[in-house]
């Protein structure tokens, strides 16, 4: 069942500044861009590099005054689906390189102030057991409130006011995996469903592949439930929310609007 994706949003450059823009659905095996339109305001310099983990592509733009960014992509999704509960963590060192680097603390998620808490509140669960416990755990102790956090907010500070957006649901629970010697990372995304309609955030996993003697998988994880695994179409993959934003602006910036639909088709 393919997603269609739309995406617009507006701001204003009172001088001549460099921005770093992503929002445009990731080319990667697991999710088919069946179509997909990118039309971006006049610029003087405009130069696509790649993503973390080269997942996904980042836009330069180097422009002055108003500039506006229209996306339109046909996406159809063919992830691997596992039973979270089922699978086993892997040892430290049994992980790849690409993984490991997610066990580490990163701006919004100090995961090494919160081992003596997951060990004392999870006990007894490991691997995908002991993520879908933490996921379990936040969605019971937290409240969705938007306005209530800012692009500063970090993990410590929701954990402390127990309420967020995504973007606050997916840092906890990043911090808390990590914390528990599980690999996470935080994952820009599309998803239908999301309630208000907007670029959405959730967390990915690394756990041991069942299918797989060896090696391991990336698993996705929302907190906020409001995103299938199975029908979430990835934008791109970083340490925290400071990876991933689909504006970066290097100067000052005046946003103006912003408006994203996400439909199964």
């Amino acid at each position: 069942m393919p997603i269609s994706i739309e995406t617009r949003f507006a701001f204003h450059l009172p001088a001549p500044t460099d921005v770093l823009l992503q929002f445009e659905v990731a080319a990667i095996p697991e999710q088919t861009i069946l179509s997909s339109e990118t039309r971006l305001g006049d610029s003087e310099h405009c130069a696509r590099v790649p993503a973390r983990d080269h997942i996904g592509e980042r836009i330069w733009i180097r422009a002055e005054g108003d500039f506006e960014v229209d996306y339109r992509a046909r996406v159809e999704l063919n992830r691997q689906l596992d039973t979270l509960e089922d699978m086993a963590a892997l040892a430290p060192h049994e992980l790849p390189g690409e993984a490991v680097e997610y066990l580490f603390d990163s701006r919004y998620c100090p995961a090494d102030d919160f081992q003596s808490f997951v060990e004392a509140q999870f006990a007894g669960t490991t691997g995908g057991a002991r993520v879908a416990a933490i996921r379990d755990w936040i969605a019971e102790h937290f409240t969705y409130t938007p306005g209530s956090s800012t692009t500063e907010t970090g993990a410590a500070e929701t954990f402390i006011s127990r309420k967020g957006i995504c973007r606050d649901y997916a840092h906890v629970l990043v911090t808390l995996a990590r914390a528990s010697t599980i690999p996470a990372r935080y994952v820009a995304c599309y998803a239908p469903g999301v309630q208000p309609p907007d670029f959405h955030a959730i967390a990915e996993v690394f756990l041991a592949d069942p299918n797989r003697a060896d090696g391991g998988t990336w698993q996705l994880v929302d907190a906020t439930d409001m995103a299938d695994p199975a029908e979430t179409v990835k934008i791109g993959v970083g340490r925290d929310a400071a990876d991933v934003s689909f504006l970066t602006s290097f100067g000052p910036n005046d946003f103006r609007s912003s408006s994203v639909s996400v439909k199964k088709e």
